[in-house]
């Protein structure tokens, strides 16, 4: 799979353009747990996900992680590196196998500079990332523990999501790092959670069943 054929924004690329872009990326795949990089390492790219499921996570401490978002084909990482970040802000890892394109970020610049539509359909993408980091501001600053979780199992069971089962390739540390709670606090609310018929536990999936009520706990924090 080429990238320049998968996306929808590419297609806003004349000929000569794909050209110039088929010859400044390479494209890799990346098995289940690889790093595809890492927070502070220098970002000479841009990256495209072709296919595959990545978790985006900042590494807060030695041992500690909270998770801002997951990319899905289609999505962009380190897209603010062509704005003049050197080193990558946040480091990224493949929850499955992941095909990714990575486009030298010079020339990701001169393809934005030159084609208006083709930024605009790019920004357009990105600015859906502003809201989700607004969300974690919010729940980390002023929700229980509850509403954290309650959000952030919203997040992954949102429709973006839906074809990805997520659940099948997250972790419980992992979920709880989504929320900024300890694991033991995600399983213990996880629990309750079903208890009271908001979601239903086959093995390592969740299933939301009540989103309704998982709103409720989330707005009220």
């Amino acid at each position: 799979m080429e990238c320049n054929k998968e996306s929808k924004c590419f297609q806003y690329l004349n000929p000569d353009e794909l050209e110039f872009l088929e010859s400044r990326k390479t494209q890799i795949t990346y098995l289940k747990g690889e790093t595809i990089f890492k927070q502070g390492a220098f970002a000479p790219y841009i990256l495209y996900v072709v296919d595959g499921l990545v978790r985006v996570y900042l590494q807060t401490g030695n041992k500690k992680q909270l998770n801002i978002r997951l990319a899905t084909k289609g999505d962009f990482l380190a897209f603010s590196s062509v704005f003049g970040d050197n080193i990558y802000n946040y480091s990224a890892v493949a929850l499955k196998n992941s095909t990714i394109c990575m486009i030298d970020k010079t020339a990701m610049e001169q393809l934005l500079m030159k084609n208006a539509d083709f930024a605009m359909r790019i920004t357009s993408r990105n600015c859906r990332n502003e809201g989700r980091y607004l969300d974690i501001i919010q729940s980390i600053s002023y929700k229980q523990m509850r509403g954290k979780l309650a959000s952030a199992l919203l997040y992954l069971s949102s429709e973006e999501f839906l074809e990805e089962d997520v659940f099948r390739y997250l972790t419980r540390q992992d979920i709880a790092d989504f929320a900024s709670i300890t694991i033991e606090s995600a399983v213990k609310f996880i629990k309750e959670f079903e208890k009271e018929g908001i979601l239903k536990l086959m093995g390592k999936d969740i299933k939301i069943i009540n989103k309704d009520k998982l709103e409720e706990i989330a707005r009220k924090g």
